[in-house]
């Protein structure tokens, strides 16, 4: 008997259906992926087991039920006794999944505390404990951190903690390496794996990383708005691709943006960003009144130059300074020490206001697109925000037709101007970010980890946007990103960045193809790549047979 069971789930938002006749079932120690476009229905499945739907949603047919418990229906008491204890769940976006009042600590041992009646000190121990499996020692980071204060990958494992805190005989995992690097996104697997074989926990992995599905999964279902295109063993159903929807899926996985080249960026060429010597120090608060004050050092004596038209991608573990050295370039951050140059004028010590015609031409694609955005205001609002920088501000008629082109690049619609973004799904939000950041046809693009979010689908419409802006219009990107399949495609040169240095720079191919440092190393063996896995889960099968 399955530890899962939906069948016939229909299910409609608002009177517009969402999910059609959706059978899946998760038998106890099975892990099952979940595949499928942004807005295919996956989280909207998962969020009908967890009973966390929306306003408006409705079930229309079918039923679910977990461990021989009907959920439809269910009254909320009953689901708050089987949430965290019995059914995990780790969200899409960490940063709106955690409290930003409470500290990790707090977050991790509250649940604890809810479901065993623990004392104070034993959760806390128990919350330490997990947070080191996941990869927050206590020594780096201690309890009493918020979550402001850690990276997008840092605040992931926080949320993976909470999760697998009670060891819950079903975990759900909504995309629960998305903001990790390569590296640390091998070990977290690694753990859910652990957990799965020791608990003989089940897993529904949903996720857009066919690599990972082929890493992880036993068996996969595919979704396509809302309806079951393709169900069966995991490697079976990737190697064989009988649908064509599952080829669709696998090709864009790998799917390299056709880059002319024709006279862009030339290295010879004058630098459009320089950065000379940059280093941020932040405080660490005091354990006393009498300790002595003590500073991180996130990003330490980090030079480079992008010149016009260059794609650079900047990599690195989660929480190696990454963002915070891009929060510099665009000077949203004042460095410790160092300069930041933009069109050959320093901007690293300007006034908000004297940043404006800088502003004009950078622009930026956050981690987090739901954090990025004022969930109070519609797409049409959010999107049209950057026009204010335009010396002549255009009226109504000519800002709604700049927003609803920059939609129809990243693949949405003029109709998406008068939603909110709580009413997209997480890749649609991201797709959000890019538009309102090429609307005015910037210089220069900082992206941080802006294709993380999407499925493999849209991330090769994104990639080939980017090179397109890159090529028509001369743009520079500057792309942090841990997955070294977008650095490969899309980049002309990468930096390696450890404990905030640059370790290493050079062409994109040389760097990823032979690494020469520990670190880069370390990023190119752990990358994800279909093709390797569907060959080592053959020869794991031909090695049983035998």
């Amino acid at each position: 008997m399955s530890l899962l069971e939906i069948e016939n789930l229909s299910l409609s938002i608002h009177d517009k259906t969402i999910l059609k006749d959706i059978d899946l079932s998760v038998a106890s120690g099975e892990v099952m992926a979940l595949v499928g476009e942004s807005g295919s229905g996956k989280s909207m499945t998962a969020l009908t087991v967890m009973q966390l739907l929306p306003h408006g949603a409705r079930a229309e047919a079918g039923r679910v039920a977990f461990d021989g418990i009907e959920l439809l229906g269910a009254p909320e008491a009953a689901m708050c006794r089987l949430r965290g204890k019995d059914i995990g769940m780790v969200f899409q976006e960490p940063m709106t999944a955690l409290n930003p009042v409470k500290t990790i600590g707090e977050q991790v041992a509250e649940g604890i505390r809810w479901h065993t009646g623990a004392s104070r000190f034993d959760a806390e121990t128990r919350a330490r404990t997990m947070l080191e499996r996941v990869g927050l020692p206590e020594k780096h980071f201690p309890l009493t951190r918020y979550p402001h204060e850690l990276s997008g990958g840092q605040r992931q494992r926080v949320v993976i903690a909470i999760a697998c805190a009670l060891q819950p005989k079903l975990l759900i995992a909504d995309e629960p390496t998305t903001a990790l690097d390569v590296v640390l996104q091998t070990q977290i697997l690694d753990l859910l794996r652990d957990l799965v074989d020791e608990n003989r926990m089940s897993l529904l992995l949903i996720s857009h990383d066919l690599a990972i599905v082929a890493e992880m999964a036993d068996r996969i279902t595919i979704l396509r708005d809302g309806t079951v295109m393709e169900t069966g063993e995991a490697t079976d159903t990737l190697v064989k691709q009988r649908h064509p929807y599952t080829r669709q899926l696998a090709q864009a996985s790998t799917h390299v943006p056709a880059r002319a080249r024709s006279g862009g960026y030339r290295s010879e060429q004058k630098p459009l960003l320089e950065a000379e010597g940059l280093t941020r120090d932040y405080p660490i608060r005091r354990t006393s009144l009498f300790s002595r004050a003590k500073f991180l050092r996130a990003v330490d004596d980090v030079s480079f130059s992008l010149c016009a038209g260059q794609s650079t991608a900047l990599v690195g573990r989660s929480g190696c300074g990454k963002s915070t050295l891009a929060r510099m370039v665009l000077a949203l951050d004042r460095p410790t020490a160092g300069a930041v140059r933009f069109m050959g004028e320093e901007i690293s010590t300007r006034s908000h206001e004297a940043l404006r015609a800088a502003r004009r031409n950078m622009q930026v694609v956050f981690q987090d697109p739901f954090g990025s955005f004022n969930p109070r205001h519609r797409v049409e609002r959010l999107i049209s925000e950057p026009l204010h920088l335009l010396d002549e501000r255009p009226d109504r008629t000519r800002r709604r037709d700049l927003v609803a082109e920059a939609l129809a690049q990243v693949e949405l619609s003029p109709a998406d101007m008068n939603k909110y973004p709580h009413e997209m799904s997480g890749g649609q939000r991201q797709r959000l970010s890019i538009a309102r950041a090429v609307i005015t046809r910037p210089k220069l693009i900082v992206a941080d980890e802006p294709v993380s979010a999407l499925d493999v689908s849209i991330r090769a419409q994104i990639l080939d946007l980017f090179a397109d802006l890159n090529e028509r219009l001369g743009m520079a990107c500057l792309f942090i990103t841990h997955d070294l399949t977008v650095a490969r495609a899309i980049t002309d040169t990468v930096m390696v960045m450890h404990e905030g240095k640059i370790v290493e720079k050079g062409p994109t191919n040389a760097v990823l193809t032979q690494p020469r440092t520990e670190a880069a190393k370390a990023l190119v063996a752990a990358a994800p790549d279909l093709e390797r896995a569907l060959e080592a889960r053959l020869a794991g099968k031909t090695r049983e047979s035998c």
